[in-house]
């Protein structure tokens, strides 16, 4: 059985894409092959209405991977629907659930409900995490489902080895959706990389510009990554904050595979990784980060890079994408849950 990943990208320099072109470079070195669509709107409604079906149908018996969500939803339906009318098995890989994540917002029920059908009618489905898993299943998806466990990341940088502790931080992301550095008053450097950032920040916190995913690595020298959304500092709180409970922040990939330990909010959903693999600090509320940082000794520190420094060959090579899609496919072929 052959296996096949859809790749589809909308834009530019964030994780998203970055997210879904790693997965398809990882899987494609295992041997699967890629159903390439085309650029710009008009050829992709093309693509997606013509010559996919036709193309999805002479492929016989093989295992199509679908990064969830591609494409604008109507593009989207019309391409599950012909991988689900033809021979093929049909493995989602979530990248985000935007009804999880957005499931306050009124007038979004129809677009919610239909989300939560295309993830009932596949195969398996290659979730984040445990608590993503339960969400899922508390929706009523029966599908078998298994755990990425964190996303791998395709870092061409070199992995700085040699970082003294001086409890300097950083942070990259969409800068106008992480408002909590507006309120963030720190006696620690934090250096700030990304989009829309705000006119002024307190003392200490410097932006740098934005840069590609794959150049940002480079610019990473401080000593953590911070994981941090939302509004608040004292909590991870709003659409987006509530949501790290659930997902995988793909910046925390960027972070260990740079090889800088992390710093999270304690009810991520990925800080029982980071505590368990000792890759990193937790913590409840960011008013309280300079006295964990001066607290931290220098060997406390280098125990947590030498940690980091071992998990980032493991996500440079994709370790993680291959085991989830190994076991996944174990499932559905011997057709378990």
């Amino acid at each position: 059985m052959t296996n096949y990943v859809i790749s589809w990208h909308d834009s530019a320099n964030h994780g998203g894409s970055k997210a879904k072109q790693d997965v398809e470079f990882f899987l494609q070195n295992e041997g699967a092959k890629i159903i390439d669509t085309p650029s710009g709107k008009i050829n992709k409604i093309l693509f997606t209405y013509l010559k996919f079906p036709q193309e999805i149908k002479n492929i016989k018996n093989s295992t199509i991977v679908f990064q969830f969500p591609s494409g604008k939803p109507f593009l989207r339906r019309k391409m599950l629907d012909s991988i689900r009318k033809s021979s093929n098995k049909l493995i989602i890989l979530i990248h985000d659930i935007e009804c999880l994540r957005l499931n306050h917002e009124d007038g979004r029920e129809k677009e919610n409900q239909e989300e939560l059908n295309q993830l009932k009618n596949c195969d398996g489905i290659i979730s984040h995490n445990a608590s993503m898993t339960k969400w899922l299943r508390q929706q009523g998806i029966t599908v078998p489902i298994v755990n990425l466990e964190i996303f791998d990341y395709d870092n061409p940088q070199p992995i700085n080895l040699s970082t003294p502790y001086e409890g300097s931080i950083c942070f990259a992301g969409n800068l106008a959706k992480s408002s909590f550095l507006n309120q963030l008053k720190l006696d620690h450097k934090m250096v700030l990389f990304g989009s829309n950032p705000a006119e002024s920040y307190h003392h200490n916190l410097f932006y740098k510009g934005i840069f590609s995913p794959n150049e940002l690595p480079k610019r990473l020298t401080q000593n953590f990554g911070l994981v941090w959304d939302g509004p608040d500092v004292t909590s991870c709180t709003g659409p987006y904050g509530e949501y790290m409970q659930y997902n995988d922040p793909h910046k925390v990939s960027l972070y260990l595979s740079s090889g800088l330990p992390v710093i999270i909010w304690k009810k991520a959903a990925l800080a029982d990784f980071i505590e368990q693999n000792k890759l990193g600090i937790v913590i409840d509320n960011l008013n309280n980060l300079d006295n964990v940082l001066d607290r931290l000794s220098k060997n406390d520190y280098q125990k947590m890079k030498y940690n980091v420094d071992k998990i980032s060959s493991g996500l440079r090579q994709g370790i993680y994408i291959k085991n989830a899609m190994t076991k996944i496919l174990r499932i559905i072929n011997k057709g378990e849950k």
